[in-house]
């Protein structure tokens, strides 16, 4: 995606990898499924799992950190999420959201086979987990020192993360480019099945817009090279759904 900057995609769910120098921090660990797949993307770049320094969260939803105790015991990574998710992280299917789960995927047919290979990848069987290290906004000192941008609405712990020296965001479910309850495709928040605060996060959508990242790289769906104001500007056109 980016200098050292490495894409990972599993069950609609993306996982990202940032090189620097000798180590590498993770960013977001999908689903349980994920595990296996992340080694050998770690093996493509040349790298050992030993390598990796970190684990950085996005947010503590089930479909995010899937991997993450895993990784935690077998690597002894440092696991890094917001100090408002580390509840949802240690139980990971007691989100807020706004609307019913149940209703979407009658009204959104197109998200069935999204939800249903979410399923399989072990959507319904994670573990949370303790022991994570507080993040908050700023510089984190991981490898590839990426900004922590607070983003809440999806969670309320929520953030993304900008590596400025190489015209990246990862945003997260901030800002996504698929919506797996709904099906839908394009820069958009997601739905209020998963979403604790719509308003809200339509409203961080302003703190992406102020990194001028010409890329962005979301929790779900397809990389954006559009830039950032252009993916900000759809995402508000389409609203909450």
């Amino acid at each position: 995606m980016a200098p050292g900057v490495h894409w990972l995609e599993h069950a609609h769910v993306n996982c990202y990898l940032i090189e620097e120098g000798d180590e590498v921090t993770l960013v977001d660990a999908g689903l349980p499924a994920v595990h296996p797949y992340l080694m050998a993307a770690l093996e493509v770049i040349g790298r050992r799992p030993s390598d990796v320094a970190a684990l950085v969260l996005t947010h503590a939803h089930f479909d995010h950190i899937g991997a993450a105790r895993r990784l935690q015991e077998e690597l002894g990574c440092v696991v890094h999420v917001h100090p408002n998710d580390e509840y949802l992280l240690r139980h990971p299917y007691s989100y807020l959201h706004e609307r019913p789960r149940v209703l979407y995927p009658l009204r959104y047919p197109r998200a069935l086979p999204v939800l249903g290979a979410m399923a399989a990848a072990g959507a319904l069987r994670v573990k949370g987990m303790d022991g994570a290290s507080v993040l908050t906004a700023g510089e984190v000192d991981v490898p590839g020192r990426p900004v922590v941008i607070e983003t809440p609405g999806h969670t309320f712990g929520h953030c993304a993360l900008h590596l400025p020296d190489r015209g990246v965001l990862i945003s997260g479910d901030a800002l996504v480019t698929l919506d797996p309850y709904t099906g839908e495709e394009g820069p958009r928040i997601v739905a209020g099945a998963a979403t604790a605060d719509s308003a809200l996060a339509i409203g961080s959508l302003r703190r992406l817009e102020e990194t001028e990242a010409g890329v962005v790289l979301p929790g779900h769906g397809e990389p954006f090279r559009g830039g950032i104001r252009a993916a900000v500007r759809r995402a508000a056109e389409v609203g909450a759904r």
